[in-house]
């Protein structure tokens, strides 16, 4: 009742596109069917292979790399929007006064190099343990700044981007294996908790805290029930993690008074979807349309900010 074997969690996603500076000027990047392009780069490997002998690397590289080393990682879910109402907004001149400051990295606690500790007869050992261990730091305060550097240019692609991200990572981790299940279940109920509240608020216009999400494992969509009353009423909803991608980070929630579950038969502009039209009940196939402004070249949007979140009607 939900998707195919064959079919792509971003079936209902549009291409949309992003101007990033590089260089002397501002080169595309486009994102579309879940990969990242760099149309301005088309030897992306030769640009790495010559960054490697002592080039500078194009910030596009640089961005597409980002991308690349975050696609998996669960901790995105809590940094991007929970809906259009939530846009990040982040420049890229803010990108650059990050990158700067996280470039003077400070000296680690330890003796001080021009005045080093007194020691009768310093032994080797102990230099090289130290060594060892101001090395350790530095590796470390160097991961820390190239992930926060990582996070802010994504976040500087702009609104469309990031809810592909999260629909990314989430899909990334739908199905895990059992071994995996405990570390992966937490943050996937709680990155679809922060979203379908609000969602939940505006279709039936209960509190966002009254929701309570779990992760649906197993065949079929899930489950949304209503129980309990007054102060003691909750929206007990179980989804799996790939309704992340599949409808929320396609807009597709919330359509036509209905909440969405899962999608039937994906695609852009016409999709259908399975849709309740209160708790408690089973499930309705829908004909959706969708619309959205494009006023950038090509009918793309560049630089996609969420008043330009793909709006879908039934």
């Amino acid at each position: 009742m939900t998707d195919g074997p064959n079919d792509p969690w971003f079936g209902c996603l549009p291409p949309c596109e992003a101007h990033v500076p590089c260089g002397q000027g501002r080169h595309i990047v486009r994102w579309e069917a879940g990969t990242l392009r760099l149309l301005s780069h088309p030897d992306t490997e030769g640009e790495l292979v010559l960054a490697a002998l002592g080039g500078e690397k194009a910030r596009c590289v640089e961005v597409a790399e980002a991308w690349a080393r975050h696609t998996g990682d669960l901790s995105m879910l809590t940094v991007g929007p929970r809906g259009p109402a939530d846009e990040i907004p982040l420049s890229w001149d803010e990108v650059d006064a990050a990158a700067q400051s996280s470039g003077r990295v400070p000296v680690p606690p330890g003796p001080s190099r021009a005045a080093p500790m007194r020691l009768a007869s310093p032994s080797i050992p102990t230099s090289a343990r130290a060594q060892a261990q101001r090395q350790r730091v530095e590796q470390e305060m160097a991961r820390t700044a190239q992930r926060r550097n990582d996070i802010l240019s994504l976040l500087a692609l702009g609104y469309g981007f990031q809810v592909r991200l999260i629909g990314q990572v989430a899909e990334a981790h739908a199905s895990p294996p059992e071994d995996q299940l405990a570390r992966v279940r937490p943050p996937l109920a709680t990155a679809i908790s922060a979203r379908l509240a609000p969602v939940a608020e505006e279709w039936i216009g209960i509190d966002p805290d009254q929701v309570v999400v779990s992760l649906h494992r197993g065949p079929g969509w899930g489950s949304v029930e209503l129980a309990g009353r007054g102060e003691q009423r909750r929206l007990l909803v179980s989804l799996p993690g790939g309704w992340l991608g599949r409808v929320w980070a396609a807009g597709l929630a919330l359509a036509g008074r209905h909440l969405v579950v899962a999608v039937q038969r994906a695609g852009w502009p016409d999709a259908r979807v399975l849709a309740l039209r209160a708790p408690g009940t089973e499930p309705v196939p829908l004909d959706v349309h969708a619309s959205q402004e494009s006023p950038a070249s090509g009918g793309l949007d560049v630089q996609p900010g969420a008043r330009d979140a793909p709006h879908w009607d039934v």
